[in-house]
């Protein structure tokens, strides 16, 4: 069998007097496209910031590929492999889309080059026009961030999240704030990024996640609650009451 990319070990996280999760065990295979759901307060957002390490967990252990990571600083992660696309759209308005991608790709490399000229990356600059094409904003190459549509913004995060070649892809709400045409412009994006590598993704449209995720893992409250197809969770009686609203 394979091993997981990611497994999360009896993780908890407390806020003060507030427990935001408690004993969350959960892995991850690789190559597979995975949804985290739940009713608001389930404690989605707190997970999706353990596992992407903007934050420690109270207890509890992070381990990536087979390595303990838990307390590792946020670039860390990074390095390892593991890349973030935000639910608010994070981009360099003033830059233009080609120039966010290529500060993005520049990151991880700037630091062994000190005293090479940026204008001489040259694969930075290829790197970059390839991501554009990767997510279908070839055209608006030269356009400032800021004058994108909203839809081609979050594309353009997903591309900025790329450069750094991440084995693991995380994606909080991708289709939030857009149109139904957006929505399935970005979800035929998930679906084709997960055939190269792993991607969990935060996400309210239940259409969504139920079309295009192999998997889904349900939180309730900060603790897990299921996890399963989408038909396992389709038909789960727990699921129901407390997610759809069903008695």
């Amino acid at each position: 069998m394979t091993p997981p990319i990611l497994e999360i070990d009896d993780v908890s996280m407390r806020f003060g007097r507030f427990q935001a999760l408690t004993n969350i065990s959960v892995t991850f295979q690789p190559d597979r496209l995975t949804a985290i759901i739940g009713p608001n307060g389930a404690g989605k957002s707190t997970f999706f910031n353990i596992i992407s390490g903007a934050f420690p967990p109270s207890s509890g252990r992070i381990i990536f590929q087979g390595s303990d990571i838990t307390g590792s600083a946020q670039h860390e992660f990074t390095r390892l492999g593991i890349s973030k696309s935000f639910q608010i759209t994070n981009v360099f308005k003033h830059l233009s889309a080609h120039e966010n991608i290529r500060v993005a790709a520049q990151m991880p490399v700037s630091r062994f080059a000190l005293f090479k000229p940026r204008s001489s990356l040259h694969e930075l600059v290829d790197q970059a026009d390839a991501l554009l094409a990767r997510v279908g904003l070839t055209r608006v190459r030269d356009k400032q961030a800021g004058d994108l549509a909203h839809g081609q913004q979050r594309a353009l995060e997903v591309a900025m999240a790329l450069a750094s070649q991440p084995k693991l892809l995380l994606m909080d709400e991708p289709t939030a704030g857009m149109s139904p045409e957006e929505t399935v412009t970005m979800m035929n994006l998930i679906t084709s990024l997960s055939a190269e590598r792993t991607v969990i993704l935060v996400e309210h449209k239940m259409k969504l996640v139920m079309g295009i995720c192999e998997r889904l893992i349900v939180l309730h409250q900060g603790e897990f609650l299921a996890e399963g197809t989408p038909d396992d969770i389709r038909t789960n009686d727990e699921v129901k009451r407390v997610y759809l609203g069903q008695g």
